[in-house]
């Protein structure tokens, strides 16, 4: 069984020969460069962080990783033609995206500027990430100024520094597919997410509440570019994608970010019109990704058409392994959860870490719709011998 088996046969439902092992197949499931260059140092790999998702500074996990781990996924990002050097915040080397340009403030702080001025990118001093810089629809106080062939809508959350050309990625995804490893692609598509950071996440959160028409205006229009993105998308790539994602966080720590009602209200409909329309002309599986304790709006993304949910935050409230598997397991594979990032694989030792994971991967991988990662990106705390335990514990288990 290759690796596209076996990720198959995962989200099928059905044990596989082992349970499948992603890392660095999505945006959100990969390594922070930091970690990364600390983790090629540590398995004596030549290479050098490539920072593929500046904002969360993840990078792209290339050949040499892929085959040191034993890695059955493989990313398919929005890549820039050329790559440029650059320093991190600890001072190790990486290389950016040619068009990712960062200007540092006096006061040490860095920010990147769109081509109209406009702040679309921000880190503090001694930061290790990038924050969404300045809403480019702050200022909108009617349905009527939301323009559905705005850029910032029909582009939305797509990397500006991405130059290739669809050729290009038509044959870059055609590559990868021949790798035998299960191929990710992504659409870069939210709704609540979009909403936050078009608006102002005040602003949007209240517009859900008591200015309705026009946030039904600004969904409405990012639905309808987000079927288009899809069409091109998958005429270009989707005969060599396994999976595509979709994101859309809709939990914290502690509980949902909205009402089950109020998503089912303005939320939900647009996803199940863009769920529903990527299923219809894409023969693999829908992944989502949504952080938090969103446990209880699973049943309703399992009615829109979600098959594999990310990143499984078991360390959230109500999102215990064993309840996601006996509550859920049946109608909904889990792309996460084997590994918590919060506490354990940056804070425990490799023993806690082996035993940690053992114990999540034994619950979700029972009877398969399991695809093992850690619950996010790791992140630059984590030692390069805990993610190395991680994996060595997966692979006891089989």
């Amino acid at each position: 069984m290759n690796s596209r088996q076996r990720v198959k046969e995962a989200l099928s439902h059905r044990q596989p020969d082992r349970i499948p092992l992603d890392l660095g197949g999505t945006e959100s499931s990969g390594l922070t460069a930091i970690a990364y260059n600390r983790l090629l140092g540590y398995l004596g790999v030549e290479g050098i962080a490539r920072v593929i998702e500046p904002f969360q500074q993840v990078v792209l996990v290339e050949e040499p990783v892929l085959r040191a781990l034993e890695i059955d996924t493989v990313a398919f990002h929005y890549e820039p033609r050329r790559w440029k050097p650059s320093v991190l915040s600890d001072g190790s080397p990486c290389l950016i995206p040619e068009k990712w340009n960062e200007t540092v403030l006096p006061d040490g702080a860095k920010e990147v500027r769109s081509e109209d001025g406009r702040v679309t990118a921000r880190m503090p001093r001694d930061g290790l990430y990038f924050e969404p810089g300045d809403p480019p629809l702050a200022r909108v106080s009617s349905p009527s100024q939301i323009d559905p062939g705005d850029p910032c809508i029909t582009d939305f959350d797509l990397p500006a520094f991405s130059d290739e050309t669809w050729e290009d990625r038509t044959r870059r995804a055609k590559t990868l597919r021949e790798t035998g490893r299960t191929v990710a692609g992504s659409l870069c598509c939210h709704f609540l997410a979009a909403g936050q950071i078009l608006r102002g996440y005040e602003d949007f959160m209240c517009d859900l509440l008591a200015a309705k028409d026009i946030a039904h205006a600004l969904l409405e229009a990012l639905c309808t570019a987000y079927i288009a993105r899809t069409d091109r998308y998958v005429r270009a790539v989707g005969e060599y994608l396994d999976v595509i994602l979709v994101n859309d966080d809709l939990g914290t720590q502690n509980g949902p970010m909205l009402s089950l009602e109020l998503y089912r209200e303005m939320i939900k409909p647009y996803q199940k019109r863009f769920f529903g329309h990527l299923r219809s002309v894409f023969r693999g599986t829908l992944l989502m990704h949504s952080c938090g304790a969103m446990a209880e709006f699973l049943p309703d993304l399992i009615e829109c058409g979600v098959q594999a949910i990310n990143p499984v935050q078991i360390s959230a409230r109500g999102m215990s392994p064993e309840r996601l598997k006996s509550e859920f397991g049946k109608d909904i594979a889990f792309w996460g959860g084997g590994c918590d990032t919060q506490r354990t694989l940056n804070l425990g030792t490799t023993d806690d870490v082996r035993r940690h994971v053992q114990r999540n991967a034994q619950i979700l991988g029972k009877g398969g719709g399991f695809v093992f990662t850690q619950v996010h990106n790791i992140q630059p705390d984590v030692p390069p011998e805990n993610v190395v335990a991680m994996v060595q514990a997966l692979r006891a288990i089989g």
